[in-house]
């Protein structure tokens, strides 16, 4: 057992940084962060984890740094998935689990029987970028977006966010429309943006929560 400290989580934007993150921490894990709410879902998964346990993890943004990401699909025979979660062992690969498949149920047996545990909480640094989310929320108090137009922006911001959150932070901002990926069809299925109870109660409560 560790004692409590701040987390590792470093940027790995080229092959060779990936090397060297690997070399410096025999136990690892790489996540690989793609471009939509699956990150943001996943990672916030892997955050509950790394509060608990010691695991140093290197993050790769693949639109970004593309050439990092395929040096991992090469050493390691995996096959690329944003998100992807990839527990390293002496530079090898022990385990991978990638976009949906990364929860809580995967996770747990995975890090109680390799990972060693914290004696104390990490300190980990994540994207602390929730200011355009309370930006929204308040012109919609204010009046300034309808409930449909309110709506639409929020649920497009949401889609498209993958922030590095915790998990407290994504089930915040789950909280008003829920999970995107459930209107194939559109946004319009959605439905009224009131179906789901006093839209401005609950925007308020979350605004309040975020701080």
């Amino acid at each position: 057992m560790t004692q409590g400290q701040d987390q590792v989580l470093q940027p790995l934007t080229t092959p060779e940084e990936v090397d060297q993150f690997l070399k410096d921490h025999p136990q690892a894990a790489v996540f690989k962060a793609g471009t939509c709410h699956k990150t943001m879902q996943g990672f916030g998964v892997i955050e509950t984890f790394l509060q608990r346990y010691e695991l140093p993890i290197g993050f790769i943004r693949v639109v970004d740094w593309r050439p990092a990401s395929n040096h991992v699909a090469e050493m390691t025979g995996i096959t690329h998935h944003s998100p992807q979660f990839i527990l390293f062992q002496n530079g090898q690969p022990q385990y991978e689990v990638n976009n949906w498949d990364i929860t809580p149920e995967a996770l747990a047996p995975v890090f109680s029987q390799h990972v060693p545990q914290r004696s104390g909480a990490a300190q980990l640094a994540t994207d602390d970028n929730v200011e355009p989310y309370r930006q929204l929320m308040r012109a919609y108090l204010d009046g300034q977006l309808s409930d449909w137009a309110f709506q639409d922006q929020y649920v497009t911001m949401f889609r498209d966010d993958a922030s590095l959150r915790s998990q407290r932070e994504f089930d915040l901002l789950s909280r008003l429309f829920g999970d995107p990926d459930a209107y194939h069809g559109g946004l319009h299925q959605l439905g009224a943006p009131q179906d789901r109870g006093d839209l401005k109660a609950r925007v308020q409560d979350v605004l309040d929560q975020l701080g």
